[in-house]
C-alpha cells in the first residue's frame, strides 16, 4: 500500500506539472506585461528594465508583450505603492524599483504602503557595489580630501545618491551639500559636467557608462568603493573600500569605528539586491514561479548576454528566492538600530 501510494503521488505530480505549464501559457498568451520603473527614463534602473522588456517575454510561456512605464517619485516608493495597491495583481505588472525601497519601508518612513517581506521578489540582475566620485576640477584626489572639502552633490531621491553622502556627513564629518531635483543619475552627470554639482554617489554599474566620456577626459574621478566586498575593477583602479577608511580617528565624535561600520553595513547590504524586480503579494504562486524561472533562463540567454556585453552592463544574477530571504532577514533588524539609521541618512 505504501509503495502504491508513493507511485500514485509521483504520477499525480508528473501529470500536474504539464497542466500547470499549460495554465501559465494559456494565461499569458496575448497578454501585455507592464514593467513599472521607479525612476525616470535614461537612468540605470530604466536601462536594466528596458533590456528585460526586450527579452523576457519570449521566455515566458505564452510569449506576452512587454511595455515599460516610468513612475518616478520618492526613491521608488511611488512605483512600489502603485504595484502593491493599485495595479492588477494577476502577474501582468512587475515593479523595477530602487534597491533602497525595502529599507525605506522597514524604517517606517511615511508614504510606504507595502511590506517588503510580503512582496514577491522575482530576481535582481546585479549585486551592486556603489561608488562615490568627484569632479577633478575640485582638486579632490583621495578619500581624505573628499571628507575635508565642501562639495555639492547631486541627488535623485531617497536612495544611495542621497543616503551615502548623508551618512558620510553624519558619521565621518564630510561636508556634502545636497542638490536635489534630479530624476536620474544621468542628469547628475550632466550637472557635474556643467559645473552645477561636484560629486555623485551611485552604483558602479551605472557609473561606468555614464561617466565614460568625462573619465576619458580626466574630468571625474572615482574615490571610494561603497561595497561589502572588493569590486575587481575598482580595486584595480586603486579605490579603497569604505570599511578600510572607517577608523576611530576618522569617525565623528560620539561614534566608534565599529558602530559606523555597522550602520554602513546595514545600508550597503541592500546593494545585494542591486536591480530588483517584484510583483504584488496577491499574485498567484504558480505565476510567480513561472516569472522567476523565466528570469533565470534570461540571464544565460545568448541574446540577452550579448546585448548586456555590448552595452557594458554588468549582470550578476540574484534569484527571487534569495531576495525573498534577504527581506525576511531585514525584518529582524532591531528597531532601535533602524530608528538611528533613519536619522543618519538625513541631511542636517
Amino acid at each position: 500500500m505504501a509503495r502504491f501510494t508513493g507511485l500514485l503521488i509521483a504520477a499525480l505530480a508528473a501529470s500536474a506539472a504539464p497542466a500547470a505549464a499549460d495554465d501559465i501559457e494559456k494565461f499569458y498568451q496575448g497578454k501585455r506585461i507592464q514593467v513599472i520603473v521607479g525612476s525616470g527614463a535614461g537612468g540605470g534602473y530604466d536601462t536594466y528594465a528596458r533590456q528585460v522588456a526586450r527579452h523576457l517575454g519570449r521566455l515566458i510561456p505564452g510569449s506576452p508583450i512587454f511595455v515599460v512605464q516610468n513612475m518616478p517619485g520618492a526613491g521608488g516608493v511611488v512605483a512600489a505603492n502603485y504595484v502593491s495597491n493599485v495595479a492588477p495583481k494577476d502577474g501582468t505588472v512587475i515593479a523595477a524599483t530602487q534597491r533602497e525601497v525595502p529599507l525605506i519601508q522597514l524604517m517606517g518612513q511615511q508614504g510606504a504602503r507595502f511590506k517588503a517581506n510580503e512582496l514577491q521578489w522575482l530576481a535582481s540582475l546585479s549585486s551592486e557595489p556603489g561608488v562615490c566620485a568627484v569632479s577633478t576640477r575640485t582638486g579632490v584626489a583621495t578619500f581624505e580630501d573628499m571628507l575635508k572639502k565642501p562639495l555639492n552633490i547631486g541627488g535623485t531621491g531617497p536612495n544611495i545618491t542621497e543616503f551615502h553622502p548623508a551618512m558620510l556627513n553624519n558619521l565621518m564629518g564630510a561636508k556634502f551639500k545636497l542638490v536635489k531635483g534630479y530624476t536620474t543619475t544621468q542628469q547628475v552627470h550632466l550637472a557635474i559636467e556643467r559645473g552645477e554639482t561636484d560629486a555623485i554617489c551611485q552604483s558602479w554599474a551605472s557609473y561606468k557608462p555614464q561617466a565614460e566620456a568625462m573619465a576619458q577626459q580626466n574630468l571625474i574621478k572615482p574615490i571610494v568603493q561603497m561595497s561589502l566586498r572588493p569590486e575587481p575593477e575598482m580595486t584595480k583602479l586603486g579605490l579603497p573600500m569604505i570599511f578600510d577608511e572607517i577608523k576611530d580617528s576618522t569617525v565623528s565624535n560620539g561614534f566608534t569605528a565599529e558602530q559606523v561600520k555597522g550602520y554602513f553595513t546595514l545600508l550597503i547590504a541592500t546593494g545585494f539586491a542591486g536591480r530588483p524586480f517584484f510583483v504584488a503579494p496577491e499574485v498567484p504562486k504558480d505565476r510567480v514561479a513561472a516569472l522567476r524561472n523565466s528570469f533565470a533562463k534570461m540571464v544565460v540567454d545568448p541574446e540577452f548576454v550579448a546585448e548586456a556585453e555590448k552595452q557594458k552592463r554588468d549582470i550578476d544574477y540574484v534569484s527571487g528566492e534569495e531576495l525573498q530571504q534577504i527581506m525576511v532577514d531585514l525584518v529582524k533588524t532591531p528597531a532601535e538600530m533602524l530608528g538611528k539609521l533613519e536619522g543618519l541618512m538625513q541631511y542636517k
